[in-house]
C-alpha cells in the first residue's frame, strides 16, 4: 500500500510516500524553490516523491493532509468573536485570504493535482488527519517502541497547542490536549518577537542566545504571563499578548512589564535582551519538565516520543533526558510541520487502515532522516560541467583522506553527499564542517560562511563509540536533538577575571579542548555518527580522528543565513562561490576555491531576505 502525505499552506510544506509502512521519500518544498519555509503546496516534492520509486500518481493509493482546514477555520472565527470588537483590522486581512485560499482546502487539493498530472482526480482517495494527531503519530510509528506516551508542543493546530497520547502497537489515541490560546510554543514566539527575531524561525536564535544571559526574569513571567500547575497544564494572560486578534505577538502592556519595546531586528543585542532569552528557556524547560515528570508518574510507560516544533528545543530535550523518569527517549527530526506530511501517510496506513505495525529492532524506521534527494557521480559531473566548475574526480578512500587532511589544517569544507535530510537538520550529507579544535572557527564560520550572529553555536558530530569518552552522554543522538555537557577533563576552567565576563564578551574563551563546537556553559547539541546509517560521514570523521585524535568535526547546515539547506550540486557550488568555503566535495569530486574560473558571487547574500 502507498500513501502520500501533504503538509501544506501555513509553513514548511512537505511530501512523504510510505510504502507498506516504510519511509521511502521525504522532503521540504523550500529545497526546491529555494524559499525558506515555502508554504505553498509541495508540487516538487510530490514530483520527487513519486520519481524516486518509479510512480506514477495512479499507483497512489490515499492522500492524507496534515491537518483540517474547517477546524482551523472554526478556531479563526470564535477566537475574533470571543475578542470583539478588538482585532477588527486583523480580522479584515485575515477573512479574505482565508474564503479565497485556505478555506476550501479540499479543493485547492484536488485542483492541485489535476493541474500536474493531467487531470488526475484524487477526491476518491483522499484523507484529512488532525494537526497534532499528525504530530504524534509522525513521533510514534516510527520510534522504537512498542508503547510510548507521546507528548506533542507547537504554537497551534486547529485548536490543540499541546497534546497527549498513548501509542501501543499500530494504535495510537489522544489522551488530554490544551486548546489554544494557551500554548507554550507561542508564549516562545511572543519573547522569539520581542527579541526582534522572526516568530516561526527565529527560536532558535532565542535558544542560543539564552546561555549568555541570566533569568532574572523568571519569576516575573510565571507569576504574571503564566498560570502554570504543578503537573504542567497552564494558562496564560491573554491581555499581554497580541496573537488571538493583532498583527503582532506582544501589546503595549507586555512592553511596560519588560520596561521598553520590542527590540528592532538587526540592532545590538543587550545584556537585557539575553537576560530575558534566558528567562522564557528557563521558563520554557520549567513547564516540560513539569509535563514529563506528571506524565510519567500519570502512565508509568518508560518511553517517551516527542514532535511539534517545540520538540525541536534540545536543551529543553537534554534536561528530560537528565531527570531521567522516562528511561528512553525518541524525537521526531521533522518536528516541525514539514513532519506533519508523515505523520499523515502513516496515520492512513495504520489507523485508517489498521495495518500491522512495522518494527527494526532497537532502531527506528527513519534511516537517519536520508530521506530526500540524491545524485549520481556521472549526474554530478555533468551538472558541475554545466556550470563551469573545476574538479578532480578521487576514489571514496583517497577523497576521506585529502578532505580530512583540509579539515585538520582549518579550512572550511561544504560535504554534499548521497541522500538529503528530512527535516532542519544537516546530518552528514548536505553539510558545512570544521575543525573543532580551533578556537577561531565559530567565529569563521558564523561570519565569514554563514553570514549570521556571532553567538549562534556549532554542533559536535562524533562517532558513536567515542561519545561516552567527550560527553555526558550513553544514549544515541543521531538527529541532534539532545544538549549534553562536555566531560570536564576536556574543559578549559575560567580565569577569575574571564569568569566576571558578561554576555557576549564570554564568547572568546576558549572553555574545551573543542572550543568551536562547546557552548559557553560547557554543553553542546550532539550528533552521534554511526558507520551503518551514514558511512560516508563515519569515515571522514574517523580519518579525521587518525589524524587529529580528535573524533569530533564541526557540522552545521549547508547555506547561509536565511538560505534553505542546499538541494542540488548545483546549489551546493553557488553557495560554495558566495561564501568564504575553502572546499566543496560534492559526491567523488572535489572543488578547491583558487582553482575556480567563476568569479565569487559578491551579491549572494543579498538574494536572501534575513530571518
Amino acid at each position: 500500500m502507498k500513501i502520500l502525505g501533504i503538509s501544506a499552506y501555513y509553513h514548511d510544506s512537505a511530501a512523504v510516500l510510505i510504502n507498506n509502512g516504510e519511509i521511502v521519500a521525504a522532503v521540504q518544498e523550500e529545497r526546491f524553490t529555494r524559499k525558506k519555509h515555502e508554504p505553498n503546496f509541495p508540487e516538487k516534492s510530490v514530483q520527487y516523491c513519486l520519481q524516486s520509486q518509479g510512480l506514477s500518481v495512479a499507483d497512489i493509493d490515499y492522500f492524507v493532509f496534515y491537518d483540517k482546514p474547517l477546524v482551523k477555520f472554526d478556531r479563526l472565527l470564535k477566537t475574533y468573536l470571543a475578542f470583539a470588537p478588538m482585532g477588527f483590522k486583523s480580522f479584515r486581512r485575515a477573512i479574505p485570504l482565508w474564503i479565497s485560499e485556505k478555506l476550501f482546502q479540499k479543493s485547492s487539493l484536488i485542483n492541485e493535482f489535476k493541474e500536474l498530472f493531467n487531470n488526475f482526480d484524487i477526491s476518491g482517495k483522499l484523507l484529512f488527519s488532525e494537526h497534532h494527531l499528525s504530530h504524534a503519530a509522525s513521533a510514534f510509528y516510527p520510534s522504537p517502541f512498542e508503547e510510548s506516551v507521546v507528548l506533542t508542543m507547537d504554537g497551534v493546530g486547529e485548536w490543540t497547542t499541546t497534546s497527549v497520547a498513548v501509542g501501543r502497537g499500530n494504535d495510537l489515541q489522544i489522551q488530554k490536549e490544551i486548546h489554544f490560546p494557551h500554548s507554550i510554543g507561542l508564549l516562545y514566539s511572543a519573547f522569539t518577537y520581542y527579541l526582534g527575531f522572526k516568530v516561526n524561525s527565529g527560536e532558535y536564535k532565542v535558544m542560543g542566545l539564552a546561555p549568555y544571559g541570566e533569568p532574572k526574569y523568571k519569576e516575573l513571567i510565571l507569576d504574571t504571563l503564566i498560570d502554570l500547575k504543578p503537573d504542567g497544564t497552564f494558562r496564560l494572560d491573554q491581555s499581554y499578548f497580541n496573537y488571538c486578534t493583532g498583527l503582532t505577538m506582544t501589546n503595549s502592556k507586555f512592553d511596560e512589564l519588560f520596561g521598553g519595546k520590542p527590540r528592532i531586528s538587526e540592532d545590538e543585542l543587550s545584556q537585557k535582551h539575553m537576560d530575558i532569552a534566558a528567562s522564557i528557556q528557563s521558563v520554557t524547560e520549567e513547564i516540560i519538565l513539569r509535563i514529563t515528570s506528571n506524565l510519567y508518574d500519570e502512565y508509568g510507560i518508560d518511553n517517551l516520543c516527542l514532535a511539534g516544533g517545540v520538540a525541536l528545543n534540545c536543551v529543553a530535550n537534554g534536561k528530560i533526558l537528565k531527570q531521567a523518569k522516562f528511561k528512553n527517549i525518541w524525537i521526531q527530526p521533522a518536528s516541525g510541520d514539514a513532519g506533519g506530511a508523515l505523520g499523515a501517510a502513516l496515520i492512513g496506513h495504520y489507523l485508517y487502515k489498521e495495518n500491522k505495525r512495522l518494527f527494526k529492532g532497537n532502531s527506528d524506521s527513519m534511516k537517519g532522516s536520508y530521506l530526500g534527494p540524491a545524485y549520481e557521480q556521472h549526474d554530478i559531473e555533468k551538472r558541475l560541467d554545466n556550470i563551469d566548475a573545476k574538479y578532480s574526480i578521487l576514489k571514496e578512500e583517497g577523497l576521506v583522506t585529502v578532505v580530512a587532511e583540509h579539515l585538520a589544517s582549518g579550512k572550511a569544507v561544504g560535504w554534499h553527499q548521497g541522500r538529503m535530510e528530512f527535516g532542519p537538520r544537516s546530518l552528514g550529507s548536505r553539510s558545512i564542517l570544521g575543525d573543532p579544535r580551533s578556537p577561531d572557527m565559530q567565529k569563521i564560520l558564523n561570519l565569514k560562511v554563514k553570514y549570521r550572529e556571532s553567538f549562534r553555536p556549532f554542533a559536535p558530530a562524533i562517532m558513536i563509540n567515542k561519545v561516552s569518552e567527550w560527553f555526558e552522554l550513553d544514549v544515541k543522538s543521531p538527529y541532534m536533538l539532545l544538549v549534553a555537557d562536555i566531560l570536564p577533563k576536556h574543559r578549559k576552567e575560567m580565569s577569575s577575571d574571564q569568569s566576571k565576563l558578561f554576555g557576549i564578551e564570554k564568547l572568546n574563551v576558549t572553555r574545551s579542548s573543542i572550543p568551536a563546537v562547546t557552548h559557553i556553559d560547557y554543553s553542546a547539541r550532539i550528533q552521534t555518527v554511526d558507520k551503518n546509517t551514514n558511512p560516508m560521514f563515519y569515515k571522514l570523521i574517523e580519518e579525521f580522528n587518525t589524524l587529529t585524535n580528535c573524533p569530533v568535526l564541526v557540522n552545521t547546515s549547508f547555506n547561509i543565513r536565511s538560505e534553505p539547506i542546499v538541494c542540488s550540486p548545483e546549489d551546493a557550488f553557488n553557495c560554495f562561490m558566495g561564501t568564504e568555503l575553502d572546499v566543496l566535495v560534492v559526491g567523488n569530486c572535489i572543488l578547491l576555491k583558487h582553482e575556480q574560473s567563476v568569479k565569487p558571487y559578491s551579491g549572494y547574500r543579498q538574494k536572501f531576505v534575513k530571518d
